[in-house]
């Protein structure tokens, strides 16, 4: 049984009947109710309104997480319009592209964040918001509204938005919220675009709704959780699996603008949080940072993207018994499967999970597209009610990724089992063939994270004039250990068969100036990259 699609709107009114003076969302210096978050957002809705946003139009935001962060999105998903969640790490031609190819034709971003000036960065796209809007690089962006203490001749100063809604009232804005549908899109979601410029996935408020339902069910989320969740707003695990898991629950949210781990790890504790998310970079960070304190770690739960050595040490070093393994992309908005917190543990921590009631999943041989057997290997497809729309503006892509009857190649490696549980080992473009052999890189991290002087590994295949390519990996040790990249070629050499063996190791402090996505993920193209620059490598195709 799966719940029935409904829209944000709806689900909001839910919360708020049920849970009106609870806590829904924490960061620091500022804490809400469920009343108060709903009240700001119909606020911010009819701001939009008196601003021209109507249904279907594509409504940018260029801020860190934050309460208004959440309650734009509220707002929008009331009058129909589309968010479209700008990543606050985009430089100038991923920022134009993002902007032009969404239509976005009303901007909400912050003056600076991080140290970044976004107003420099907007400028340089579009010339014309030094003076007026429209302008001729984005002739689709009408109005930038802007969250801070500057604001250039071409935009309009938050207070200035709000205050011009105040006559807007509030039978047109019932209006606008019982026309919208479940089928109508809720969000466009810029994929990270690691080898190429991203695609905006189409999702709607049935396929991001129902997906938060289901994979709350799965980690047993209550409404007296504390949900702290470090996911960038700009992604799904952000919107879809930590603002909309919290809203169909009525759970509270907690989060930090930006992963910084003392203070991730000072949330946790003094707001006694129950539940937390990531991957595995996340958690092992958490776990190998100088203040990690398992005394001050009161969570139950959660889901982790993450290898059975990582879940074991969340288990474990970290406390979090009833943590659950997920697996997904953005274009299934984003949960594909999720095992389920009362699963046994060998199977959450290998990753072993039903898919959710409703949705299909199969592996196919990706040459042929014909299922495989029981145990093999192959390309991950999913079909039903959590796959996107499509791509916005992109039918050839769309055509790429989603068949006519439905089917979603999801391009990642994964295996089933007799018992219809799949699991997720690797992805078909990280994959890399030595002597003929392929090889996930996932396998050879999971070796090296199974050392307990490891905090993190990351594979890639490199250029070999004998065997095509040969794996390379980058290790990060955790704080006071000390490991030779010999020792840790031994360690591979006992546990893995010998085309899996790192060639190459190579010790790092960090992976931050290689390149990281923000969701904490490292780029492997641009590892690669870095990979045949420091070994002297010779490019391949």
């Amino acid at each position: 049984m799966i719940a029935a699609p409904t829209t944000l709107s709806r689900v909001l009114d839910r919360s708020v009947q049920a849970h009106p003076q609870a806590e829904a969302f924490v960061a620091p210096g500022e804490r809400h109710a469920w009343h108060g978050m709903r009240d700001e957002a119909h606020r911010i809705a009819r701001a939009l309104h008196a601003a021209g946003v109507r249904h279907g139009d594509h409504v940018g935001v260029l801020l860190g997480n934050s309460g208004v962060w959440v309650q734009i999105f509220y707002a929008c998903a009331m009058l129909g319009a589309v968010t479209v969640p700008v990543n606050t790490r985009f430089k100038t031609e991923e920022l134009e592209f993002c902007l032009k190819q969404a239509d976005v034709s009303l901007l909400l971003t912050a003056d600076t964040f991080l140290g970044i000036d976004f107003l420099d960065l907007l400028t340089q796209v579009e010339p014309a918001l030094a003076t007026r809007l429209p302008g001729e690089r984005l002739p689709a962006l009408r109005q930038v509204v802007v969250l801070g203490e500057r604001c250039p001749a071409g935009a309009q100063a938050w207070q200035a938005f709000l205050e011009a809604g105040s006559a807007v009232d509030d039978a047109v804005l019932r209006a606008r919220e019982q026309a919208v549908q479940p089928d109508d899109v809720l969000l466009i979601q810029y994929t990270s675009g690691t080898t190429s410029f991203p695609k905006g996935v189409m999702l709607t408020h049935a396929n991001m709704l129902t997906n938060a339902w289901a994979a709350a069910q799965r980690i047993g989320v209550r409404a007296d959780d504390r949900y702290f969740s470090i996911r960038p707003y700009f992604h799904v695990a952000g919107t879809t699996l930590s603002i909309l898991v919290s809203l169909v629950t009525g759970c509270c949210l907690l989060t930090l603008p930006k992963f910084d781990v003392a203070d991730a790890l000072r949330m946790l504790d003094t707001e006694r949080c129950t539940l937390t998310s990531g991957n595995d970079t996340i958690f092992l960070m958490l776990m190998g940072h100088p203040d990690f304190d398992r005394a001050r770690i009161h969570l139950r739960g959660g889901w982790a993207a993450a290898g059975p050595q990582v879940m074991q040490k969340i288990r474990d070093v970290m406390g979090v018994p009833g943590i659950c393994n997920a697996y997904g992309q953005s274009e299934a908005s984003p949960n594909i499967t999720l095992s389920s917190h009362d699963d046994p543990f060998a199977l959450r921590a290998a990753g072993w999970a039903l898919p959710h009631p409703g949705m299909e999943v199969r592996v196919v041989d990706p040459a042929t597209g014909l299922p495989v057997a029981i145990g093999e290997a192959g390309e991950i497809q999913a079909r039903g009610w959590s796959v996107m729309k499509g791509y916005y503006n992109m039918p050839e892509a769309t055509a790429r990724a989603l068949a006519a009857d439905g089917w979603l190649s999801t391009g990642d490696l994964g295996e089933m089992d007799a018992d219809g549980r799949l699991r997720m080992v690797g992805r078909l473009k990280d994959m890399f063939r030595v002597g003929g052999e392929n090889v996930a890189p996932a396998e050879v991290e999971e070796v090296l994270h199974s050392h307990p002087a490891v905090r993190m590994a990351q594979v890639v295949g490199v250029p070999d004039a004998r065997l095509g390519e040969v794996p390379a990996a980058f290790v990060l040790l955790k704080d006071g250990h000390a490991c030779a990249a010999d020792t840790l070629t031994a360690w591979c050499k006992a546990r893995c068969a010998n085309y899996k063996v790192p060639r190459y190791v190579e010790i790092v402090d960090s992976f931050e100036h290689i390149g990281m996505t923000g969701s904490s993920k490292v780029q492997k193209n641009k590892l690669r990259a870095h990979a045949i620059a420091l070994f002297g490598l010779e490019q391949t195709a």
